[in-house]
């Protein structure tokens, strides 16, 4: 789960001038696609320059491309934006759908937009494509990040001690196509309860991260 968080903090003042939009990729224009990256290459140039460098250009995705988006944008444009891809994953040996949630990001500038408000606008739209579960994973650093933000107020269940195999998205001659990473994984229920998720401790995700 592409994830960058803001160190800032705003107040609540500017908190009520986000507006969040839901957004099909198809949806999208050029224009959109530029604003988009050069919002992920100022969100996420503070964690590394490596994790900006796949916004370069008008390229508005890192991985896998999502389907569905949710921007939130305010007088100086994008604001914070979740991206969600439905996909196959296999859980063990369940094959299980899902709607990946990632490509998290907040304006380096702004706090308290993050992925709680986002999630209870992309909460409907999840329920209208008949998922079962969001999932997503993200890096241990960013544990209480998403316990304070999803887990204590009941959104999400996180899960630790789990493998995530993926693709990387391009082929390079000198990499291995495929990358095992000990992360923790982050379920919304949305048509079945967290009871129903299946047991395993790894999780291949059979195509990029998102």
């Amino acid at each position: 789960m592409n994830i960058a968080v803001s160190p800032t903090a705003e107040g609540s003042s500017g908190r009520a001038q986000v507006q969040w939009s839901l957004r099909w990729e198809s949806e999208l224009q050029l224009a959109d696609h530029a604003e988009l990256a050069e919002f992920f290459r100022k969100s996420y140039g503070p964690t590394g320059a490596f994790n900006a460098q796949p916004f370069e250009g008008s390229r508005s995705w890192a991985g896998a491309r999502p389907e569905l988006r949710v921007i939130g944008y305010d007088a100086r444009g994008v604001a914070a934006h979740i991206g969600l891809l439905r996909r196959f994953i296999k859980v063990g040996e369940v094959d299980l759908p899902v709607a990946e949630l990632g490509l998290y990001a907040v304006r380096p500038d702004l706090e308290g937009h993050g992925i709680s408000h986002a999630m209870r606008v992309m909460y409907p739209a999840l329920q209208e494509l008949g998922v079962p579960f969001g999932f997503g994973a993200v890096r241990s650093a960013l544990e209480k990040h998403l316990t304070r933000l999803v887990e204590r107020q009941g959104l999400a269940t996180l899960m630790r001690g789990i493998r995530v195999r993926s693709t990387l998205p391009d082929v390079y001659p000198n990499l291995s196509p495929t990358r095992i990473e000990d992360v923790i994984v982050v379920v919304f229920p949305v048509g079945r309860s967290i009871s129903e998720w299946p047991a395993g401790t790894v999780i291949d995700r059979n195509g990029p991260e998102l």
